[in-house]
Formats: C-alpha cells, sequence, structure tokens
C-alpha cells in the first residue's frame, strides 16, 4: 500500500473507502495492451444500480481467499486518498475484497496500539478467541496494534466508537 503525502510533506495512511454489491464480470487486465494474466479487473454493481471497476493485483487481499465469480456479493475496500480518473464507470484499486457473508462484518483500516481505528470508527477488545494471523494466513506472533487490519466480526456495542471482540484479525503487515 503506497503512503500519499499532504501539503506538509508528511504522509497520510490510507483511508479506506468501500463499495458493495455483486460481481457483474472478471476480465483480463492489461497495461498497454498487454495482459500477464496476473491483474483482473472486478466490476461490482450495488442495488441502486451504480458499476464500479476494480483492479485486483498481486497486492489485493481477498477475504478466506475465496475464488471470486460473477453473482457473488462482495464488499470492495479501496484506498480513498488514492487519485482515480474521471471517467465512468469509476475505477479504483482494490486493497481488500470480502465476499459478504451471513452474520458476519469486515471493517478496513489502520488501529493504533490500543486498538482504535484512525478514523475512531471502531475499538477492538482482543479476547484469547479472536485469530490473529498474518496475510498469507500464518499465526501473527507480536501486537497486532500499530497496523492495518482486517477485522471479521458479527456485533458491536451502541457506544461511540463501537466495539466489538473480533473473530478473527489479519495483518496486513507492511501497509
Amino acid at each position: 500500500m503506497e503512503f500519499h503525502y499532504n501539503q506538509f510533506g508528511m504522509t497520510q495512511r490510507p483511508v479506506y473507502m468501500t463499495f458493495t454489491g455483486v460481481i457483474t464480470s472478471i476480465e483480463a487486465a492489461g497495461n498497454m495492451g498487454r495482459y500477464d494474466g496476473c491483474s483482473q479487473v472486478v466490476t461490482v454493481e450495488n442495488e441502486a444500480g451504480n458499476v464500479v471497476n476494480f483492479f485486483m493485483n498481486a497486492d489485493t487481499f481477498v477475504v478466506d481467499y475465496t475464488t471470486l465469480y460473477e453473482s457473488l456479493p462482495v464488499t470492495v475496500f479501496y484506498n480513498g486518498n488514492a487519485a482515480a480518473p474521471l471517467i465512468y464507470p469509476p475505477q479504483y484499486v482494490a486493497a481488500v475484497i470480502a465476499p459478504q457473508t451471513e452474520g458476519q462484518m469486515v471493517y478496513v483500516g489502520y488501529f493504533n496500539n490500543v486498538f482504535l481505528s484512525s478514523d475512531q470508527g471502531l475499538k477492538l477488545n482482543l479476547a484469547p478467541s479472536t485469530t490473529v494471523v498474518t496475510q498469507n494466513n500464518q499465526t501473527y506472533l507480536g501486537n497486532p496494534g500499530g497496523h492495518t487490519l482486517v477485522v471479521l466480526y458479527s456485533q458491536t456495542t451502541r457506544s461511540i466508537p463501537p466495539q466489538t471482540t473480533p473473530d478473527k484479525i489479519i495483518v496486513l503487515c507492511g501497509q
């Protein structure tokens, strides 16, 4: 994941935006007319009929390593700070693609060392039952705070910020 610089020359963390809908097509993506088979364009349409194209590359994390297919309901997370061409349909680089699962919510963001997300939208309460793994599904041996996390959970409190005891945390090392 790339960092962007603000007007003061300081880096800012990605702000993850979401788009939820159904995959309507998956096609090979090319660079300057060449297709290497490693990059794909995933087209997602939401209930309102809005369509977004997402570029999926080697840096895109797919939750639970699900094989994507047409008609699969997904939530796609992308860097809202990244530049995007002003074309229709909009095109973004997908950071995380999460297939929708009944009763499961997904949150992607940077969490500090007390497990509060940078946008203060979610506070994590880790429990011994919380599975913490790396992006390649290996047990994470450190403190997940201070990293970008993919958080899988089923319920939150009604507090501000909402709090949850996650089922699973995936640490996106290096992001």
